[in-house]
């Protein structure tokens, strides 16, 4: 039954809900809060990424040239002196172990770049939050949409250097879209939860600029989880970005499909982080607009 409050001398008919009716309602929310704002997001989309390279040369040109890099430099630094085995492969050459790396890498860059920016990311956008009827919790979408998109041009990138190498891509690559749909949304959490911790102390941003350069010791991007005995593979699979790494190393270097617990750990953590930021996030979304 719809119950009656008084707010400011006024009656307003409140529908009461049972749980199983709140609880639908909050898992819909966020989507159709993105459904709602959609036209929002596309606009600051498009003005963000049009002005990333805004007054370089190179242009979009850069976004190519930032893999490329990376996969000379772990090749020349982790085959030179480093001795580590490649996953299926033994006596692999340089540029199989690099690209090994640099898969790795395409998942942690991804979480990197959405950890260093997500703290601060109210306060970039202060005064349209303080300002104008914003919808602050859409930030945290345009600023993942917004990373997948430099992501999605590392992981083409990765494609054509195996297509080159090896002469082909195993079939399993087609599956590799899939990959970013739970991980965006790991990371759609995570900017909400950073974001509103952000909004209360700056230290978070300070926090994550400490933690995060230790953190891709924790995430198998230069070593095989398999490689490190009980205790520590328990802390490296329990790290959730453990099972994108593996997944994207499976479909795209191994040409297999990953293992079904890894599929699940991944959706699981997916799940948890994206409703449990957005939660605290919608919690804490009216003192936010006092304390940026």
């Amino acid at each position: 039954m719809p119950s009656v409050k008084v707010v400011n001398g006024k009656q307003i008919v409140v529908e009461a809900l049972d749980p199983s009716q709140r609880f639908k309602r909050f898992l819909a929310k966020p989507l159709l809060q993105m459904r709602y704002n959609r036209e929002i997001i596309l606009a600051i989309l498009r003005r963000e990424l049009a002005s990333r390279f805004t007054g370089s040369a190179g242009g979009w040109l850069w976004a190519v040239a930032a893999p490329l890099f990376a996969i000379a430099v772990y090749t020349f630094a982790f085959t030179t002196k480093l001795q580590m085995t490649f996953v299926g492969e033994q006596g692999q050459k340089p540029i199989a172990y690099a690209l090994f790396i640099f898969a790795g890498l395409i998942v942690f860059n991804f979480f990197s770049e959405m950890a260093y920016r997500s703290p601060m990311l109210l306060h970039e956008y202060a005064h349209f939050i303080k300002q104008t009827i914003f919808p602050s919790d859409m930030l945290a979408v345009i600023s993942t949409l917004r990373a997948a998109a430099y992501t999605g041009i590392g992981a083409i990138v990765m494609l054509i250097c195996v297509a080159a190498v090896k002469g082909g891509l195993p079939w399993t690559v087609i599956f590799v879209p899939l990959i970013f749909i739970p991980l965006s949304a790991f990371l759609m959490g995570l900017s909400w939860f950073l974001s509103a911790i952000g909004a209360f102390t700056r230290d978070a941003g300070y926090l994550m600029i400490n933690i995060v350069p230790l953190f891709m010791f924790m995430t198998p991007v230069f070593f095989s989880p398999g490689s490190w005995s009980f205790p520590w593979n328990l802390a490296i699979h329990g790290n959730a970005l453990t099972a994108y790494v593996e997944i994207m190393r499976d479909l795209v270097l191994t040409g297999t499909l990953p293992n079904p617990l890894t599929v699940l750990w991944a959706l699981a953590t997916a799940i948890f982080t994206f409703y449990f930021g957005y939660w605290f996030f919608d919690r804490y979304r009216n003192v936010i607009v006092d304390v940026i």
